[in-house]
């Protein structure tokens, strides 16, 4: 579990004001000096990130922020950063002092709700006042907001067990994310998955969708061949004896797949089964019917989750422009969204393109389409961007009918 990547753990935040115990409380949670403790208010600048195992439930991400309460131009910027991590987080732990609960919380709870993220109130430095006016304000809190609210004191840690079975009975009633593959196969079948190995293919390692695929076919037992598509019409003729339940492929390799593999075995994409398990495969696919409506002159975001060092054949940076540009044949201007960077005003755009993010979690995914949704700016995503500018969107979309019935 210690290997779990950060977009496969639950992110669990803890927010704040200045000097409430934030950086005690995670460094207390976790047994661990993680966190720099200070009486100096604002000691907490960036983000403090820790993975962690949370057993018997398993692997979180724990993020502890800078107060939002802070001053100044300096403090202005730290706020912001403090209200960027709820567009990844799963479940909210929100710190406050005893009668403390003031439009600073208010407003923090207002974005909780508006993002849809549940969360439990912590009493901190509950050993600094009387156990009556303690639970006077816990039935206070709770009455008010219908969550969990716990005192506790970051120094002694009596009651940290009693946290962590709070917190795990409030996250296993979360819904897990959609499934990457294992649903659309069954005991026995066999799946082919192809991976080029190209510039962008990193040496010795697959990247991290194509292991994650693997990895829940041997879940679901089926057998699994893993070519490079220069293998694949003599796997198909020569090697298997029956013809595979699916193929799936990187789609930069989409046209050599679908004149190779016959037309009555399923083909999709990394990208594809990624943008559902990690996003919204309607609204994405819905995103595809704004290409008919692009004009000259139309600004399209490629937004990229993943920093890396960008080549000439980036698939994102070059290659889709390229081929956008191409299939419209429209002089389109298109701008760069790296990292977990996002324009907060998407109105001048005509059309996002979202990678697969597989190294992000969910959470952090749907901001960004619920964003885009509010704003009536249509999203789609890589793999089918490409099928499209192919004319195999149909096609790769073969594993999931219902939602293909949303493109016009």
């Amino acid at each position: 579990m210690n290997k779990t990547p950060k977009g496969n753990r639950l992110h669990i935040s803890i927010f704040g004001k200045r000097n409430v115990g934030k950086s005690s409380f995670i460094n207390s949670f976790t047994e661990q000096e993680l966190s720099i403790v200070s009486s100096v208010p604002g000691t907490t600048t960036d983000p403090v990130e820790k993975a962690y195992e949370l057993l018997p439930f398993g692997p979180i991400l724990l993020t502890d922020t800078a107060g939002y309460d802070d001053t100044g131009t300096l403090g202005k910027k730290r706020i912001s950063k403090t209200f960027e991590i709820l567009k990844r987080t799963d479940f909210a732990i929100l710190l406050v002092g005893l009668n403390t609960f003031d439009e600073y919380e208010e407003n923090l709870v207002n974005r909780l709700a508006k993002s849809n993220t549940p969360w439990m109130i912590i009493i901190n430095k509950a050993d600094t006042r009387s156990k009556e006016d303690i639970d006077q304000y816990q039935k206070q809190l709770s009455s008010k907001y219908k969550i969990p609210v716990l005192p506790y004191c970051s120094l002694n840690q009596d009651k940290l067990n009693d946290l962590k079975n709070i917190m795990i009975k409030q996250i296993e009633d979360l819904s897990p994310p959609p499934p990457i593959i294992k649903d659309l196969i069954t005991k026995n079948d066999t799946v082919v998955l192809v991976m080029p190995v190209d510039k962008e293919a990193p040496t010795g390692r697959l990247i991290l969708p194509q292991a994650q695929t693997v990895r829940e076919c041997l879940d679901a037992n089926v057998t699994c061949i893993v070519i490079q598509e220069s293998e694949l019409d003599h796997t198909l003729k020569n090697v298997l004896k029956h013809k595979p339940k699916l193929v799936v492929t990187d789609s930069q390799v989409f046209k050599k797949v679908n004149e190779t593999v016959p037309s009555d075995i399923m083909i999709t994409s990394f990208s594809i089964l990624f943008a559902r398990q990690k996003g919204d495969l309607s609204s994405y696919i819905q995103g595809l019917n704004a290409i008919k409506e692009l004009k000259n002159d139309d600004n399209i975001l490629i937004a990229e989750l993943c920093s890396h060092h960008s080549i000439y054949e980036d698939i994102g940076r070059v290659k889709i422009p390229k081929w956008l540009r191409e299939k419209t044949g429209l002089k389109l201007n298109f701008d760069i969204s790296s990292g977990k960077n996002f324009p907060e005003d998407l109105s001048s755009y005509k059309l996002v393109i979202q990678c697969g993010g597989c190294m992000v979690n969910r959470k952090l995914i749907m901001s960004r389409i619920h964003k885009s949704n509010n704003g009536n700016i249509p999203i789609t995503n890589y793999g089918l961007i490409i099928a499209d500018i192919l004319g195999i969107v149909d096609r790769v979309m073969t594993p999931f009918p219902d939602t293909l019935k949303l493109l016009k």
